[in-house]
């Protein structure tokens, strides 16, 4: 149980609390206050008192709630980490993007590194971000205008036990199949007066590939009018199991430049344990299958699968470097709900999963790859990250752009989440679709209208 003064702060306390296990059980009671320019942080926890004083170098009243929030969150922070005798990666850092708080702090101050140092981050995930930054270089662009076009195909073969997303499999979705795609077909077309620079298309799912080849082509001839400036075009192709060379050469013909061939991992076992009805060698056949078109290829990787060892993983992670594609992303297991494995992984070993992520990285950079982007979820197994590893010149545009939110984000389908960026007031309006496809289905004329007034509202 834990009791927090003032009571708003507790949601942000309890993202601290989350990062160790079992905290949420400990009886914990915290006192924010601030006198005479100095925030004062009394936590309470096994009958023992812990008092913290910062200074508040605060110009405005945003700028005191940020710091009480950053001070609240560090004392506590402080506290559970001599409780559990553990440092995090991430120190009391919370949020899902650290590189735009690198990128706000310094651009208040010139640097970052200081101010990570005071949150707890390591000084290896310092080294990580200021690499990050260097690899978005050239990409990274904030300017009114700008959008990314994002269209969901939220239909597999199967449902993967770790994946919370709406997913659900083609079985039990295809009849739904030729309503969904003439509602896209209406959302895109509603879609291109709302567009002035087009960055990059994204065709994710679910696994689009796992469209019927005519189905497929449906969807990229409805694109086809909105892209007309030969822009960073990707498809998240998705598992091998459902990849024909019919359905990559549709891709090369409409002006696909990159597409996902998302292996997870490469070890057999792993795949069935997980949910996965394809082997490790068909990944290797989608490559070499995909290779004669010269797309760019992304390929993703998950640190701490339940009962994946170490030499497993080290294993994926050489298989996937051996394959050479453009982009290879290392996730670390998401404990979300709706996933299916999230009881069986919360008691992940975090030492196992530090080696993983650490061999990820020595391995990746000694094979020519540079981080680019990355992201943190809630309930991320070991309070670690995701990261986007690349080779020079073939970073992921629409990557960097969500990632950094840097420019509008225009989403078509169920479950596609729009984003309307307010560049000079410093704000981004969220809209979302409905998750379940009948729902969409029956209210996609209402998308189409509150969606032109969010964009005719800017």
């Amino acid at each position: 149980m834990m009791t927090v003064s003032p009571q708003w702060l507790e949601p942000e306390l309890m993202d601290v609390v989350r990062l160790f296990d079992g905290a949420d059980r400990l009886d914990i009671a915290q006192t924010t206050v601030c006198r005479d320019g100095v925030f004062e942080n009394t936590v309470r926890l096994c009958e023992r008192e812990h008092v913290f004083s910062d200074r508040d170098g605060s110009t405005d009243e945003l700028g005191h709630k940020s710091l009480l929030k950053r001070y609240a969150k560090l004392a506590l922070y402080r506290v559970l980490s001599e409780f559990y005798h553990r440092k995090l990666p991430w120190g009391s850092l919370t949020g899902i993007r650290p590189t735009r708080l690198a990128y706000a702090q310094t651009e208040k101050t010139g640097e970052f590194s200081a101010f990570f140092r005071e949150l707890g981050v390591s000084e290896e995930n310092i080294d990580l971000v200021a690499r990050v930054l260097e690899g978005q270089k050239g990409i990274y662009e904030r300017k009114e205008g700008n959008v990314d076009l994002f269209v969901s195909l939220p239909f597999c073969p199967t449902k993967c036990v770790y994946c919370s997303f709406i997913t659900a499999p083609i079985a039990q979705t295809r009849k739904f199949m030729p309503a969904y795609l003439e509602a896209l077909k209406r959302e895109l077309i509603a879609a291109k007066p709302l567009i002035q620079c087009l960055r990059s298309v994204y065709i994710g799912g679910g696994t689009p590939f796992v469209l019927e080849t005519g189905e497929l082509a449906e969807v990229l001839e409805a694109i086809s009018p909105l892209r007309t400036n030969g822009c960073e075009f990707t498809v998240e192709a998705g598992r091998p199991d459902v990849f024909t060379d019919e359905k990559l050469r549709l891709c090369k013909e409409y002006g696909v430049t990159r597409i996902c061939i998302n292996a997870q991992s490469f070890s057999d076992r792993t795949l069935q344990a997980i949910g996965r009805k394809h082997t490790a060698e068909q990944v290797v056949s989608a490559f070499e299958m995909a290779a004669p078109y010269g797309f760019d290829i992304n390929c993703d990787l998950i640190a701490g699968l339940t009962g994946e060892s170490l030499g497993e993983f080290c294993m994926s992670v050489d298989s996937a470097v051996s394959l050479s594609p453009a982009n290879i992303t290392v996730h670390t297991l998401c404990l979300k709900k709706g996933a299916k494995l999230k009881e069986e992984t919360q008691s992940l070993p975090d030492g196992l999963l530090s080696e993983m992520i650490g061999y990820s990285r020595e391995t990746l950079t000694a094979a020519g790859y540079g981080p680019y982007y990355l992201y943190r979820q809630k309930y991320m197994a070991g309070a670690h990250e995701n990261v986007g590893w690349t080779k020079p010149n073939k970073a992921c545009v629409y990557n960097v752009d969500v990632m950094e939110e840097t420019c509008d984000n225009l989403a078509v389908g169920a479950n596609a989440i729009s984003k309307k960026l307010f560049l000079k007031e410093n704000r981004i309006e969220r809209y979302g679709s409905p998750k379940d496809i009948p729902t969409y289905l029956e209210k996609t004329e209402k998308i189409i209208e509150e969606k032109n007034n969010l964009w005719g509202n800017s």
